[in-house]
């Protein structure tokens, strides 16, 4: 079966967006010449292991005029924008994503997620979309949580965690420039 990965860049006190819902906290480009090996190796890991990437409508709203044109994130931009993509929304009627082809658009992400998990397939992938990430979670989807932590504080915004989750650890790894990854199993 199938694992469902949320994947979110966070500070070390648990922020994952900014007051104004940014992320210019995220550190450790990971296609940049002075990027550390190890750490792009990390990145085009997960990236690798994935065929499927669903996104919440805002997430979606904020990806969908950049990636599709970043000719500069390489390999890793490529890859991302060839994926099978599933858009979370109630209001999107379809989601184009450039020149690839168009992510569907889903009203019912858990039943989805459920779907593409019982289908052959490498893991899935859940970029961002906190509110996502949450029914997700209390719908009992969710298989892998994984943290970028970024070497800074934000003291506001909005926390990966509003509730209690039980989780364990299966992987730590820290990087020269500061981010260190966190992935955990969600204990069901």
């Amino acid at each position: 079966m199938r694992n469902l990965i949320v994947q979110q860049w966070v500070t070390v006190d648990n922020i994952a967006a900014e007051e104004d819902g940014g992320l210019g906290f995220v550190s450790g480009e990971p296609f940049s010449e002075t990027t550390n090996q190890a750490f792009q190796a990390r990145v085009m890991g997960l990236i690798d292991a994935v065929d499927t990437l669903i996104l919440g409508a805002n997430t979606y709203a904020q990806s969908k005029d950049y990636w599709p044109y970043a000719d500069e994130q390489g390999e890793y931009g490529e890859k991302l924008n060839n994926l099978t993509k599933f858009v979370a929304s109630s209001k999107l009627d379809d989601a184009p994503w450039g020149g690839f082809p168009a992510a569907t658009v889903t009203r019912d992400p858990v039943a989805t997620v459920r779907e593409l998990k019982e289908q052959g397939g490498r893991d899935i992938w859940l970029w961002g979309s906190l509110t996502l990430m949450r029914s997700l979670l209390d719908a009992g989807v969710v298989d892998v949580v994984q943290l970028l932590v970024c070497p800074v504080s934000r003291g506001r915004g909005t926390r990966v965690f509003e509730d209690r989750r039980d989780l364990r650890l299966v992987e730590a790894a820290g990087f020269e420039n500061g981010v260190v990854l966190l992935r955990y199993a969600i204990n069901k």
